[in-house]
């Protein structure tokens, strides 16, 4: 073999090196430049309560406590500033649960609130109202109590009635046993607090128990993982719409919302004082979609047999959000639960 002969075939066999050696690198660069596309166009940055203004209604207040600005709605009934002007009207809190917000009550309050004075708010994380002022207070159910009764003190609201879905269940459970002279009724809607086993978890609550994936899910949201998980928590995921979708994402974006959400999930649903469920007096409404997944039926007999004097309304065709899911079938039961508790009063 020539000395030219040899230099080709070394020159050859580089260039075939070489060709190896680019494909694996050609196919990396592919794949970072693909996942830089994907996590440009989920990239949400996010928006503050002036861009989002639009969700706000008519009778909106913002209400200054400590550590907080609470985005309160207040029905037409109500009169603020005295407890006097509370007596001749009945108040009903309403509280949402987790990654919701008040307009989950908006069926609820259309039925009500020509009877009753209605008030429903935004807690701390959600909504409008957004993360509480001070990064180290915890999201735990004590202090959303606590953050419920400032409310109240902050309008002069003595007494109430309250209810609650899920996380918003809860918080209402709580503060009937901690605040006992503030809780006149209790209505429970597949109420958090026992403990209990999912059959299925919203995917944006899955992530959010992923600390090494906290960084992405402040920046980043896709469209459709909100409608994943709202489709999630219904039975008919035909009543799943788009302005639906979009109301859920948009002020699941409210600036500091996605970081508190994280923080929110680590406290975890169930809590230490179900074992004094059974100190509860007010009269109680627990109210359960059968087909609720993420806490399942179990959970409404056990609070039936915790709390003494409490009724159960079990709706077969609905999901964990039944008050949103069939605002009108659900109304209909706590209506004529707060008309017969009245009587006995």
């Amino acid at each position: 073999m020539t000395n030219n002969n040899k230099i080709q075939n070394s020159s050859l066999k580089s260039k075939q090196k070489t060709k190896k050696l680019s494909t694996p690198i050609k196919l990396a660069g592919l794949t970072l430049t693909a996942g830089a596309l994907v996590a440009k166009a989920v990239w949400r940055p996010d928006m503050s309560l002036e861009q989002l203004h639009h969700w706000q209604l008519p009778n909106s207040m913002f209400v200054p406590i400590k550590d907080a600005n609470i985005h309160v709605v207040m029905s037409g009934k109500c009169i603020t500033n005295t407890d006097d002007a509370y007596k001749s009207t009945e108040t009903i809190v309403l509280l949402h649960g987790t990654s919701a917000s008040l307009h989950t009550w908006d069926g609820w309050t259309k039925a009500l609130e020509s009877e009753y004075c209605v008030l429903r708010l935004d807690m701390p994380g959600f909504g409008l109202t957004g993360p509480y002022t001070d990064e180290n207070k915890r999201y735990t159910l004590d202090n959303y109590v606590d953050t419920v009764i400032k409310v109240m003190d902050a309008l002069g609201i003595g007494k109430v009635s309250i209810a609650g879905n899920s996380l918003g269940g809860g918080v209402a459970w709580l503060m009937a046993l901690k605040y006992p002279n503030r809780v006149n009724k209790l209505i429970l809607v597949d109420a958090s607090g026992l403990k209990f086993k999912s059959k299925s978890v919203p995917i944006g609550f899955k992530l959010a128990q992923y600390r090494m994936l906290d960084s992405l899910i402040t920046k980043v949201l896709p469209k459709r993982l909100i409608r994943d998980s709202v489709q999630s928590v219904y039975a008919d995921t035909s009543k799943v719409t788009e302005a639906l979708v979009n109301r859920y994402y948009e002020l699941a974006l409210r600036t500091g919302n996605r970081k508190a959400l994280i923080q929110r999930m680590r406290e975890g649903l169930s809590t230490r004082q179900v074992g004094q469920l059974s100190d509860i007096t007010q009269p109680t409404l627990i109210i359960w979609g059968r087909q609720d997944k993420l806490i399942p039926i179990d959970s409404a007999y056990r609070f039936e047999q915790a709390i003494p004097n409490s009724q159960l309304a079990i709706f077969d065709n609905l999901g964990h959000v039944p008050q949103e899911e069939d605002p009108e079938a659900t109304v209909a039961v706590v209506k004529q639960f707060l008309q017969s508790s009245a009587l006995n009063d």
